[in-house]
């Protein structure tokens, strides 16, 4: 279980890289995620050729795995949709709505009780959000592209981890990608009409950072993220990555100086929504009377 904990808070501090690169890349969203998926998919069927351990399964299980990897990739196309439109500290901490959702979505996807401890916990992020959300009518537009971003990503985790049980973390990313590459090719000439842009192809600039985030905090990322979901949770894994915007708002503040665009309001939204994580980790960590050791 350590070593497992050890996983996720490595691949939550990764993805707290992610939101940087949707500053850093002048390409819209919706060409951001597609080139993010090819390139991801196009290296890790490389790396599994050299490595003479290309996964192959049925048909069916490759429509199920690339369904999953549309989800995902949607939930790409509204986090950095959230943070072109706002900043990328409102974008990250709305993704902490994901427990939230979480708490309530998996016990009705898997049919079991709603659990009271979760959603108390969450409704701590909640109050957070809702903090964070009156501090500028500016950022509304972005806010509500997060919300609808954190609900995608709350149903990707629970359906993944169904899925996951039954393949291995290489199987699930090269479907995945592979799959939401093509669900994306699909809808991005519609998305391009109502949304034109000068240039489809990026520049030198872009290109490495999309090299960048398609190995580092794409294959890397979610190869821990599907190995931690064999032991861990969704809801405590979707909890845990409420941590995720304490990284991204420390890299936005050094690299692009947000600090200076947030208020009071924002950081105490923050501390409520570091505070449910704390609170899950020792729900987590702390022994149950029944497993107690008597001395």
């Amino acid at each position: 279980m350590k070593e497992a904990f050890f996983k996720l808070h490595l691949s939550v501090l990764l993805a707290g890289a992610t939101g940087i690169f949707g500053r850093l890349i002048s390409l819209n969203e919706g060409l951001l995620v597609w080139y993010r998926m090819l390139l991801a998919g196009l290296l890790f069927a490389l790396l599994s050729a050299v490595r003479r351990r290309f996964p192959r399964i049925g048909w069916k299980e490759v429509f199920k795995i690339g369904g999953i990897g549309i989800l995902l990739g949607l939930h790409w196309v509204f986090f950095y949709g959230s943070i072109k439109a706002s900043n990328i500290s409102i974008g990250v901490v709305c993704f902490s709505l994901v427990s939230f959702f979480t708490a309530f979505l998996e016990p009705w996807i898997n049919r079991h009780r709603i659990s009271v401890k979760e959603v108390l916990f969450s409704l701590l992020t909640l109050l957070g959000i809702a903090l964070i959300f009156h501090l500028d009518t500016r950022y509304r537009q972005g806010i509500l592209l997060g919300i609808t971003s954190s609900v995608l990503a709350a149903l990707f985790t629970i359906t993944n981890k169904k899925v996951a049980a039954g393949h291995d973390a290489s199987t699930m990313l090269l479907y995945e990608m592979s799959g939401g590459f093509v669900g994306l090719s699909c809808l991005l000439p519609f998305y391009l009409r109502y949304f034109p842009v000068e240039t489809i192809f990026p520049d030198v600039s872009d290109l490495i950072y999309l090299i960048l985030l398609a190995s580092v905090c794409t294959i890397g990322l979610y190869l821990l993220q599907i190995q931690v979901l064999k032991v861990v949770s969704a809801f405590t894994v979707n909890l845990t990555y409420n941590l995720e915007p304490v990284y991204s708002i420390i890299l936005a503040m050094l690299f692009f100086h947000e600090a200076r665009e947030l208020n009071g309001a924002f950081y105490i939204g923050l501390g409520l929504i570091v505070l449910s994580v704390l609170l899950q980790t020792f729900a987590v960590f702390l022994p149950r009377p029944d497993k107690a050791v008597s001395s």
